[in-house]
């Protein structure tokens, strides 16, 4: 077995169980130490010492490259696809099979874990037609967001790559700020395939306040899709945090009026909306878009827990924009 190959396997499935991120990044880190070395450099390091005493190379992933070198499916790694060879959620499966993309992922341009390519290489592996990186706007200093002109520098390179089988869409997770206004300028934002408003701040305002806030996110021209409406945590590493308060009558139907899908968001720690609140978008007439906000390229297999929660209540996988083919999807996201 290739030796980088099983490292970045580990590392996936690391994170698609969410393990802490200085255990998924020694993986990755090791397959960047090894990924230049030829097979029979590779083998003579092994045999030699050379690689164990080498910067970024450990006891455990030592052990992997050995095993691998030796032409063994690593133990570590045979133990995590036994773990994992389930789905990660029950329920679902017709709609999770129909999905066909992700409008919501971010990399290490802003808070995500791994570069552009490695995303786009993962969600080939999983059979999507298409993936949308959505790295952070600037408000959002905590998690590196990207000014006006770093997300230009970042078109330019998405546009320079070769990407295979899955179509990258330009995109950004852009702040609805407390004036209701976006967090980028309309130039840069009308440049982008897709648009996803998300509150990141001030969660405890109160309904009249927030209700205003995100009228004015959904009305914004440019916006797409709704991200993670309610903030909502129910566990995690980050703790919990009780859903923001807002007319969700008036917001959906702002929703539907304008054309913008409503976010079944997939993260295990958010599952937002809650399911009273998806009953309301889907009887508002809303528009859905099931995304994994995956930040790092194990976590882009979330979409199962999104279309568990979309089929348990009811949503039809037409009314699921990520369902769509990409012609389609390309004709929506233009018509704004």
């Amino acid at each position: 077995m290739d030796a980088v190959d099983a490292l970045n396997e580990i590392a996936f499935w690391l994170e698609r169980e969410l393990a802490p991120t200085f255990k998924v990044q020694a993986f990755r880190r090791a397959a960047g130490t090894i990924a230049p070395l030829s097979a029979d450099e590779l083998r003579e390091r092994v045999a030699d010492g050379r690689l164990k005493r080498t910067k970024g190379i450990g006891d455990r992933t030592f052990q992997v490259i050995s095993q691998a070198v030796d032409g063994q499916v690593p133990d570590y790694l045979a133990d995590l696809r036994e773990k994992n060879a389930h789905p990660l959620a029950e329920g679902g499966d017709e709609l999770r099979a129909a999905l066909r993309g992700d409008l919501h992922a971010h990399t290490e341009w802003s808070d995500g874990t791994t570069p552009i390519e490695a995303m786009a290489a993962a969600a080939a592996t999983l059979g999507r037609e298409y993936q949308a990186i959505t790295d952070h706007s600037p408000n959002l200093t905590v998690a590196n967001g990207l000014s006006a002109e770093r997300l230009a520098e970042q078109l330019d390179v998405i546009a320079a790559l070769d990407t295979g089988s899955v179509q990258l869409l330009t995109g950004i997770e852009v702040d609805i700020l407390e004036s209701g206004e976006l967090d980028q300028t309309p130039e840069l934002l009308g440049r982008l395939d897709v648009v996803v408003a998300s509150v990141h701040s001030k969660l405890r305002s109160d309904k009249a306040t927030m209700t205003a806030r995100m009228l004015g996110g959904i009305r914004d021209p440019h916006t797409n899709v709704l991200g993670h409406c309610t903030g909502r945590l129910v566990s995690g590493s980050r703790g919990t945090r009780p859903p923001s308060e807002f007319d969700a009558e008036r917001v959906f139907a702002a929703c539907a009026e304008n054309d913008v899908a409503v976010e079944i968001n997939s993260r295990p720690e958010r599952q937002d909306p809650p399911d009273d609140l998806i009953q309301l978008a889907l009887a508002a007439g809303c528009v859905f878009s099931i995304d994994t906000d995956a930040h790092a390229p194990g976590q882009l297999d979330f979409l199962a827990y999104g279309a568990a929660r979309a089929a348990a209540n009811g949503v039809p996988a037409d009314r699921i924009v990520t369902t769509w083919p990409l012609p389609r999807l390309r004709a929506w996201l233009a018509a704004k």
